[in-house]
């Protein structure tokens, strides 16, 4: 007759055993065998989906969510790997959409890549900027009355002169200098990056204001806004294009006939 404690340890070996036997056909951990796996499935799924499971055991699986949830198939990583957005380079601004009055101008990219399997998403595809133009798509001269002063980056000048009028008709422009008043905290929290010398708009500073054609009256050759005929010490109202929250006051130092403010300083009548 056996011990009572030698009958206690024979079922615990027999389910040790099993579980020993479940392992081996199992595989070690990681391992997979012949027809298993996200690379025998052939798919990799976005989001989560039930039916892109491999088989067997253990069942796993091959879409994107499977990371959060630890179910991934073994080769996951190396079958469907991250591939995150890429997109091309931006275009030129296009023309004002509405001329004659203040409106936008826009710029575009495209997807070179679509993300794949948790990749990287795509950035905005599609940007916009405050502009004016003062003449009509039949070339004709808008009537103006814009007021406050509509004012953008330096830059926006360089790329308007490329499609502006012919050189023999082009007039000599002149720069403004003005002291910033208060300005409010909308201007700082812009994002775009064509945006972001509104952040540099601090109260105290002097900017230097080009006035150049198009944006000069065609019978006073000046820019609306500029502050010619204010009395001294008089604050004047200025705003940033494409963000009518950007807005404040400035006082006119006085005029000369080029900028040399530096480039986060400078900007232009629009």
């Amino acid at each position: 007759m056996a011990p009572r404690g030698a009958a206690r340890i024979l079922p615990l070996a027999l389910v040790l055993t099993a579980v020993a036997a479940v392992s081996w056909a199992r595989g070690p951990r990681g391992a997979l065998w012949p027809g298993q796996g996200c690379a025998a499935l052939g798919r990799c799924c976005p989001g989560r989906d039930p039916t892109c499971a491999a088989r067997g055991p253990p069942r796993c699986f091959c879409d994107q969510v499977c990371g959060a949830v630890r179910d991934c198939c073994a080769d996951y990583a190396r079958a469907c790997p991250a591939v995150s957005c890429v997109v091309a380079e931006w275009s030129s601004w296009s023309r004002c959409v509405k001329p004659c009055q203040v409106s936008y101008r826009v710029r575009q990219r495209h997807v070179l890549q679509e993300p794949r399997n948790g990749g990287a998403l795509c950035p905005p595809l599609e940007e916009r900027a405050g502009c004016v133009e003062y003449r009509s798509r039949q070339g004709v001269e808008c009537r103006q009355s814009l007021l406050p002063a509509l004012i953008t980056t330096g830059s926006y000048g360089k790329e308007r002169k490329k499609r502006g009028v012919p050189k023999e008709q082009e007039t000599v422009g002149y720069c403004v200098q003005f002291r910033l008043g208060p300005v409010p905290g909308s201007c700082r929290q812009v994002r775009a990056p064509h945006a972001q010398w509104m952040r540099y708009l601090t109260q105290g500073h002097m900017v230097c204001v080009k006035c150049e054609w198009p944006a000069q009256d065609a019978r006073s050759r000046r820019c609306y806004g500029d502050g010619g005929g204010a009395a001294g010490n008089q604050l004047l109202l200025w705003q940033a294009a494409g963000h009518p929250r950007c807005r404040g006051t400035w006082e006119r130092l006085g005029q000369l006939p080029g900028c040399s403010c530096p480039e986060v300083h400078s900007l232009v009548f629009i």
